[in-house]
């Protein structure tokens, strides 16, 4: 009877994973089945990701990067192909459209793709069904022990120094950083994880934020409500976005370091990521200007 019931439930999943497979493009599920995570026979990892579940999450997020935005990536091969390491780089757009575009382009744009893990904001927690669905996806709530496991297993953990600060920078101030945290950098000492700078640029273009409602926000749960010249803080279409990854950053040290020797670490992937923010402005603005038939001119002899 057992086993009867177990197979029935076997049989009522499969038929319901088959009544949704439109909604998963194959070239996302193709490289799922490559992710060099050690799923056991039901599609589940140690940290409780799902197999299936990426790959609904993933063909969410291929649907925006390729149709609604436009993204583009440079540098992306200075991402270790195995191995821990962390991904740090600028917040900016009221939500956290950025960081569902990088997770999305260590899929689609790496010859051998990699699951990214970011570190989801804790008051998520309180929003019913949404912390299950984002530890089906890799997207852990944000907790020290939880980014240790995660880089001791050899993953990649995306972090954002600058916080809910950084989201809720204005349209105006997009290309600034404000300041980081440091708790980055010693996980990174601690766990001896390369750091790979990055910047994002047309997070705010995309969600170009106004006003930030820190009242109606702590009444609902969140830090803020995000408001945009057409109130709701949605993404606008064909938004061009481009995201730039620079070489490894290596630290020595155990974590323990006193705050003056950290704050100087963190001082160099802040300055790296800033001249990051820089060049990836001018690739984009090229890129934009030649895709709408203006003309370019170039700083450089022979470009």
């Amino acid at each position: 009877m057992e086993v009867g019931c177990k197979h029935d439930f076997t049989r009522e999943r499969r038929a319901e994973e088959r009544a949704v497979s439109f909604l998963i493009f194959d070239d996302v599920a193709e490289r799922v089945e490559r992710l060099d995570i050690p799923f056991n026979q039901y599609g589940y990892d140690t940290f409780g990701v799902s197999k299936q579940h990426l790959k609904y999450f993933y063909s969410m997020l291929t649907f925006i990067y390729r149709h609604y935005l436009t993204v583009t990536v440079e540098g992306i091969e200075n991402v270790p192909a195995k191995g821990r390491c962390m991904v740090v780089g600028n917040h900016s757009g009221g939500i956290a459209l950025d960081g569902g575009m990088v997770v999305n382009s260590m899929l689609l744009e790496r010859e051998q793709p990699r699951l990214v893990h970011g570190m989801a904001d804790k008051f998520l927690n309180s929003i019913p069904f949404t912390s299950m669905w984002l530890n089906r996806v890799g997207q852990l709530t944000g907790l020290p022990e939880h980014a240790v496991r995660l880089l001791e297993s050899d993953r990649v953990l995306m972090v954002f120094p600058e916080g809910a600060r950084g989201t809720a920078k204005l349209y105006k101030e997009q290309f600034s950083l404000v300041r980081f945290g440091t708790g980055f950098m010693r996980l990174a000492l601690q766990t001896g994880s390369p750091i790979v700078p990055f910047a994002f640029i047309g997070g705010g273009d995309a969600i170009p934020t106004i006003r930030n409602l820190k009242t109606v926000g702590s009444l609902v749960g969140v830090p803020y409500v995000p408001v945009t010249p057409y109130l709701l803080p949605l993404p606008r279409p064909g938004v061009h976005c481009h995201i730039l990854y620079a070489e490894p950053m290596y630290f020595e040290g155990t974590g323990s370091e006193e705050d003056e020797i950290i704050e100087g670490y963190v001082k160099q992937v802040k300055e790296k990521i800033g001249e990051l923010i820089e060049q990836g402005r001018k690739t984009r603005d090229t890129a934009v200007a030649i895709r709408q038939g203006r003309k370019v001119e170039f700083e450089e002899e022979g470009r």
